[in-house]
């Protein structure tokens, strides 16, 4: 007998919704790839900024995406991206990466870069003996993998994701992100229709993981 098909997990959210801490603990439990899309764009939107390349500048945008080439490394259970071979650093979770990411996530172009390099996180799950995977981002269970076995929608009230990213630490424009991230034109940061809407802002990350392991744990029985 052949080995059991993988099992792709989405969940999608806006920030500090409670995706990464959420992934990272199904990945454990279920022996799964955990891979954080929205760490991509922070990466790409780092670089493009290290290369003076402003999201709103079209022309030079679009020269600059051929030469993004992207491999991936195995951190634990994560897959962590390198552009041109080097992995990017804490700089990606900066204000200032937090202030122009949505902007460059925005670009139809971006998008279609990363797609084929998203979906084929299968295939690095596959080659180091996962399970299968959790993926989590925005658009996840609407465009990268709409027959995804399982796709969630995490969301909660706003005031307490601003309290969620204070608590580690971070400065995040919340509001300013959702906003952006739900009027782009390409992909925007919606429920996708038949997914699981699960609001967390009364949940503990416990229980909202034990209620997303609850639906998962049957399919890999």
């Amino acid at each position: 007998m052949g080995s059991p098909p993988l099992i792709i997990v989405a969940i999608d959210g806006g920030a500090a919704s409670g995706k990464s801490s959420t992934s990272r603990l199904l990945a454990e439990r279920f022996n799964l790839l955990h891979v954080d899309t929205g760490s991509f764009y922070r990466h790409i939107t780092w670089e493009l900024l290290r290369r003076n390349v402003p999201s709103g500048e079209r022309t030079a945008l679009l020269a600059a995406l051929p030469s993004l080439n992207f491999s991936t490394r195995l951190e634990g259970r994560s897959a962590r991206m390198l552009i041109g071979g080097q992995p990017a650093g804490d700089e990606i979770r900066s204000q200032q990466v937090n202030e122009h990411v949505s902007h460059y996530a925005a670009v139809p172009e971006v998008r279609a870069i990363l797609l084929d390099y998203q979906r084929g996180q299968t295939e690095v799950a596959k080659q180091h003996g996962f399970r299968g995977l959790v993926m989590e981002g925005r658009d996840i269970g609407s465009v990268i993998f709409p027959d995804a076995d399982f796709r969630f929608f995490l969301h909660a009230d706003p005031a307490e994701r601003v309290k969620r990213r204070a608590a580690e630490g971070r400065q995040d424009s919340i509001a300013e992100r959702d906003r952006l991230d739900s009027s782009r034109k390409t992909a925007p940061l919606a429920c996708p229709p038949g997914a699981i809407d699960i609001d967390s802002t009364f949940l503990t990350l416990e229980q909202v993981v034990e209620k997303l392991a609850g639906l998962i744990a049957p399919k890999l029985t």
